[in-house]
């Protein structure tokens, strides 16, 4: 009961912070998890249904907002939600230590995609098989499925293997590669992130990586942490805060490689 209660106010810090800055946090919940002494494989696990309830409570307040657009996440969210469970479900049968090696360098990789600045630009328009001229409310915008499905499969093998929420890779794939607005963008991923990490904690608890006391009160306490970040974030977030994160990604990485060789 103890290591769940400070476990409990670790994970609640770190929601009001990711809230505030509008990131899954997944890396860092898996990470503060493994540090704490929780097996790489429960880690995965409890965070995939922390992520689960907290972008499902993101997702209710983007729709409110008319930003989530719905037919842009049924028609690319699917691979990513399959490859999701396919991951979790055989992350099982992989040593924890390769998956710890993993985790190092999808965090790195999610920090080069930090650095980059996603800026959006009008994507033409194209009348070919695979190109799907979108029309959602006052926008338009073209989605290349040629390059977006594949990318958003890949994305949620990783992210259902090692417990995030893929939404750092999402996001600049559908504001560079779709010219999709930044706003739909955020608001999209955050349906997206709460059904792919669901089919990342079944894949990891069909194998039997899931500890329903230590999980449940912790996605309780993350959904409140969301809630108070999300009152007290800035409308203008300082414009160094991707770069900050990005750097502490860094960090989170090299951790969890010095825990390894421990």
């Amino acid at each position: 009961m103890n290591s769940v209660l400070v476990m409990g106010l670790i994970i609640l810090a770190i929601a009001i912070l990711m809230s505030m800055a509008g990131k899954g946090g997944g890396n860092f919940y898996v990470l503060a998890m493994v540090l704490a002494g929780t097996s790489m494989h429960k880690a995965a696990s409890t965070s995939q249904i922390i992520m689960m309830t907290t972008a499902f409570t993101s997702m209710l307040i983007f729709n409110k907002s008319k930003v989530v657009d719905w037919k842009l996440a049924l028609v690319i969210d699917p691979p990513t939600d399959i490859m999701a469970f396919v991951g979790g479900y055989f992350a099982g049968y992989i040593q924890a230590t390769t998956l710890k090696l993993v985790f190092a360098i999808i965090l790195i990789v999610v920090s080069i995609f930090m650095f980059l600045k996603v800026k959006e630009k009008p994507i033409p328009k194209k009348k070919k098989f695979g190109y799907w001229n979108r029309e959602f409310g006052k926008y338009k915008y073209t989605v290349n499925l040629w390059l977006t499905l594949p990318i958003t499969a890949l994305v949620g093998l990783f992210a259902g293997a090692i417990g995030i929420s893929g939404g750092a890779f999402k996001i600049p794939l559908m504001v560079m590669l779709c010219g999709i607005p930044i706003e739909v963008a955020v608001g999209t991923s955050s349906a997206m992130v709460a059904a792919t990490a669901l089919m990342g904690f079944i894949g990891h608890a069909a194998n039997g990586n899931f500890d329903l006391t230590y999980a449940i009160p912790l996605a309780l306490i993350a959904v409140v942490g969301g809630f108070i970040g999300s009152k007290f974030a800035l409308k203008r977030k300082p414009k160094n805060l991707k770069k900050i994160f990005a750097v502490t990604n860094l960090v989170a990485a090299l951790m969890m490689i010095i825990n390894i060789l421990n």
